[in-house]
């Protein structure tokens, strides 16, 4: 083959490459398929945890379905928290007041910011994110 010909045939292989990558981002991006709504979720917001109704101001909820304390320590603000106790990896089971109680050996953290109160445990419950949307309380993670 001389050297024109080899030229020739890249150019063409080349324009074919260039038609077929054309025609495959043409029908990816065209048609009358609607763009998802930014409002909406693209994804799940995590466990369902609890109402917003049902977490009562300066205390909370255990989540059973969430692995979770949830809490509001002021009104319209949340947090989470593994109930997972520091201590000795019992289920906190009780929130009484702005008091998180694990049953096993007495260990007490605050609904505020999941630290310790009274031990054995020395260290805070784990926060996890908790998520409000449309009155329900997700948690993520």
């Amino acid at each position: 083959m001389t050297e024109s010909t080899e030229t020739s045939r890249r150019a063409v292989l080349g324009g074919a490459a260039a038609i077929g990558a054309g025609a495959v981002l043409a029908a990816c991006g065209g048609g009358d398929q609607p763009e998802p709504s930014t409002s909406e979720p693209r994804t799940a917001p995590g466990t369902p945890a609890a109402k917003v109704s049902e977490v009562p101001v300066g205390s909370g909820v255990i989540s059973t379905a969430a692995k979770a304390v949830i809490t509001q320590p002021t009104a319209g603000h949340f947090k989470a928290f593994d109930w997972t106790c520091t201590h000795k990896g019992c289920p906190v089971k009780k929130v009484e007041g702005d008091t998180i109680i694990c049953p096993c050996h007495g260990s007490q953290y605050s609904t505020k910011d999941g630290s310790v109160t009274k031990g054995p445990a020395t260290r805070g419950l784990t926060p996890v994110r908790v998520v409000e949307q449309g009155g329900e309380l997700f948690v993520q993670g």
